[in-house]
C-alpha cells in the first residue's frame, strides 16, 4: 500500500539512528555517529505518524463514513500531513543547529537547537492529539450510524484499534522526547542510556509490530472489492 511507504522509511530511519547510537558508544567525540542518531531518531516517528494519518483517511473512505468524520477524508490527510511536515522541518532545523553547535566551530548556543526541537515536538504533540480526537469522534459517530452495518468485510474496527494503540505509543514517545530536550544537555534524561530505550526504542518497535499485526491492506471500498 503506497501510503505505508513513509512508515517503512521511518522504520529504516530508526534502524540507522540506533546503529549510529551504537557506533557512538565508544566514540562520543565523533561527528558522524552523533548526526545519525540525532537526526534519524527524530525523523522516524514523524514518518510513522504520516502513515497513521493516511490510514485513518483510508478507513473513512473504505466504509463510506465521510459524514461521521468531523474532517472530510480529502482534507484530513492534507491537514495532518501538512502539520507533520511542518513539525519535521522544525525538528530537522533544531537537529542541524545542535550538530553545528556540537562541532565546537560555531558560535551557536547549544541550547538553541534543543529549544527549536522542543518547539517542533510540542507542535507535533498538539497535531497528534487533534488526530486522536478526530479518530475517536469518527469511531463513536460511525458506530451509531446506519452505514456501519453495511461495512461488511472491511476490518475498520480492528484497524481503528490498531491506530489507537500505535497513536498512544507515538504520543508517549513524543512527550518523553519533549521532556528530554527541555531538560537540556545536562539533564538526567540525556545523561543516561536507559530512558531512550524504554521510552523511544521499545515504543517504536511496538508501533511497528502493531502496524504489521494489523497491516491496512484491506481498506478498499466494498464497491471496488466487488468489482475485482
Amino acid at each position: 500500500m503506497w501510503f505505508c511507504i513513509p512508515f517503512v522509511v521511518g522504520g529504516i530511519f530508526e534502524i540507522i539512528g540506533y546503529v549510529g547510537r551504537a557506533m557512538a558508544h565508544d566514540a562520543t567525540g565523533k561527528l558522524v555517529p552523533y548526526i545519525l542518531q540525532s537526526t534519524f531518531l527524530l525523523i522516524g516517528p514523524i514518518l510513522f505518524a504520516a502513515s497513521l494519518y493516511m490510514t485513518l483517511s483510508r478507513v473513512i473512505r473504505a466504509v463510506d463514513g465521510g459524514e461521521s468524520s468531523i474532517i472530510t477524508p480529502r482534507w484530513l490527510t492534507r491537514i495532518f500531513v501538512f502539520g507533520d511536515v511542518f513539525s519535521f522541518l522544525i525538528q530537522v532545523s533544531g537537529s542541524g543547529l545542535r550538530v553545528q553547535a556540537g562541532t565546537g566551530k560555531s558560535s551557536i548556543d547549544p541550547k538553541l537547537g534543543s529549544y527549536v526541537i522542543v518547539g517542533g515536538l510540542v507542535f507535533q504533540i498538539i497535531i497528534f492529539g487533534l488526530y486522536i480526537v478526530t479518530t475517536a469522534m469518527f469511531h463513536c459517530r460511525f458506530t451509531r450510524s446506519n452505514v456501519a452495518s453495511q461495512a461488511i468485510g472491511i476490518p475498520w474496527r480492528s484497524t481503528l484499534h490498531m491506530l489507537y494503540i500505535t497513536s498512544v505509543l507515538v504520543m508517549v514517545r513524543n512527550i518523553f522526547r519533549t521532556v528530554e530536550y527541555a531538560m537540556g544537555n545536562n539533564g538526567y534524561l540525556l545523561g543516561v542510556e536507559w530512558p531512550v530505550y524504554v521510552f523511544d526504542a521499545s515504543l517504536m518497535t511496538l508501533t511497528m509490530a502493531c502496524f504489521l499485526w494489523q497491516y491496512p491492506n484491506q481498506l478498499r471500498p466494498l464497491s471496488k472489492r466487488e468489482g475485482c
